[in-house]
């Protein structure tokens, strides 16, 4: 979702960027080892990044971060990553920030991703899995999001299970619980790549900037 976004502001004529602060799970691509993610979003921007500036920290194994950073002998630096983020951020006219696992993700003690986002000062944008389960998900995630004073800036519609029953009504009860601009429907993509995610989110780019502007 974050490359679908980048996408569609690269294509309105903005420097965008996008930024993945913590990756784990790498593979070798043409001899260097680097997150899939990682790789995606560098595509969608069109900004000229390095994989360690879009993915300032990758970790080799695809686990918790934290526990990923333990059994590779790393340390996760707050100040670096801080810094890392703020710097690739003050090139773009607009910066997607993803996270890694969710909101409350540990990364060191006392320090998780919703700490990362209140750091950068980063309204949320919430993806949504429609599966089972995903109205209670979503609720609890938007309210600790508010419980840090962070601006929930809209939510996307994710469709992980094409079969879920009443998706309607799931959509319907997203839609009045989470008092958030609904940013789009996604549905299950043969090819998910960014342009096709995108054509789903048409409203998403000008839905974000007038909460910003706001």
């Amino acid at each position: 979702m974050t490359a679908a976004l980048t996408h569609l502001a690269a294509q309105s004529g903005l420097r965008a960027a996008a930024i993945k602060p913590l990756a784990a799970g790498q593979d070798c691509v043409d001899g260097r080892w680097v997150n899939e993610d990682v790789l995606r979003l560098r595509a969608a921007s069109n900004m000229d990044l390095r994989d360690d500036e879009v993915g300032p920290l990758q970790l080799r194994t695809p686990c918790a971060p934290h526990i990923a950073a333990r059994l590779e002998g790393r340390t996760i630096s707050r100040d670096s990553l801080l810094a890392a983020v703020r710097g690739v951020a003050a090139r773009a006219d607009i910066a997607f920030v993803e996270g890694v696992g969710g909101f409350r993700v540990p990364l060191v003690p006392g320090w998780d991703t919703a700490d990362l986002a209140v750091d950068l000062g980063l309204p949320v944008v919430l993806v949504v899995g429609l599966r089972l389960g995903c109205i209670n998900h979503a609720l609890l995630t938007a309210e600790a999001v508010r419980a840090r004073g962070l601006q929930l800036a809209g939510w996307v519609a994710n469709t992980v299970d094409a079969a879920m029953p009443h998706g309607g009504d799931n959509l319907a009860a997203l839609e009045a619980g989470l008092l958030a601009p609904f940013l789009g429907h996604v549905p299950r993509l043969s090819d998910p790549h960014p342009a096709a995610i995108a054509a789903h989110l048409p409203k998403a780019l000008a839905l974000l900037q007038a909460q910003q502007a706001a």
